[in-house]
């Protein structure tokens, strides 16, 4: 489970987040949702600290930790609660110079110092879950977008993360290619795997979210089912927002 506690994040300034209180449950899909400048990346990356929050309580699983204005928490609480995030990011961020498979090993052997062997045998799985077992050699130049985005999925899952943080994970993509990566969160929401998505693609949204948060201004103006998020909302700004999208371009609410 992941609870965040009247989560607030300035710089300098500017608040970003302002009195965020979520609560997301294990084994499922939650999508962050609202328009540029909302919120929603920053909050993804307060719950694995690549942001550290300014004040405030995050809990993951059984680690708890409270923020509060010009402190930073120690660098062993900050590694105890990435350990239990996997983090995929817009612009994927494989390593040029490394193999398909290289990258999706990298976690194992440098954190986890698992032998050579047994991280190869690892990243080769989780390869062939995301439909690339046949590229495990390929060097990332060679791959498609939507290629490079599904081997970021699979390093992100080589460390047996509690949480899978998607950020923005479609949209540096063209469509055709956005739906190879759609295809495999939807998977993974399937076999119950945790995930939150910052995401300004409502349609991977629709097709994958159990629950929607929507944030605009660093505040949550509306959070629940996705389905009553995206068919009946109860704030106007919601509607507004929402209407945006159509039904002939929503994959299936």
């Amino acid at each position: 489970m992941i609870e965040l506690r009247n989560i607030a994040k300035r710089f300098g300034d500017t608040t970003v987040l302002s009195g965020i209180n979520v609560t997301i449950a294990e084994g499922t899909v939650t999508a962050l949702v609202g328009p540029s400048g909302g919120g929603k990346s920053t909050l993804l990356r307060c719950i694995n600290l690549l942001e550290i929050p300014t004040s405030g309580t995050l809990i993951l699983g059984g680690e708890s930790l409270t923020f509060r204005p010009g402190h930073r928490p120690g660098w062993p609480a900050i590694q105890s609660i990435r350990r239990q995030t996997g983090m995929v990011f817009q612009n994927f961020q494989l390593f040029p110079h490394r193999t398909a498979i290289e990258n999706v090993m990298e976690g194992p052997l440098t954190v986890l110092k698992w032998p050579r062997d047994k991280a190869r045998q690892r990243a080769g799985e989780l390869l062939e879950k995301v439909g690339l077992s046949q590229k495990a050699d390929a060097w990332p130049s060679t791959l498609s977008g939507g290629q490079q985005q599904r081997v970021a999925i699979a390093r992100a899952l080589a460390m047996s993360p509690r949480v899978l943080l998607c950020d923005e994970p479609t949209s540096a993509l063209d469509p055709e290619l956005a739906l190879e990566v759609v295809d495999v969160l939807s998977r993974l929401a399937d076999e119950g795997t945790t995930m939150v998505i910052a995401t300004h693609d409502l349609r991977l949204a629709s097709r994958i979210a159990r629950n929607v948060v929507f944030l605009e201004a660093s505040v949550v103006v509306e959070t629940g089912p996705a389905r009553e998020i995206f068919t009946k909302p109860a704030q106007e700004r919601t509607k507004r927002f929402v209407s945006s999208i159509t039904a002939p371009h929503v994959y299936d609410i």
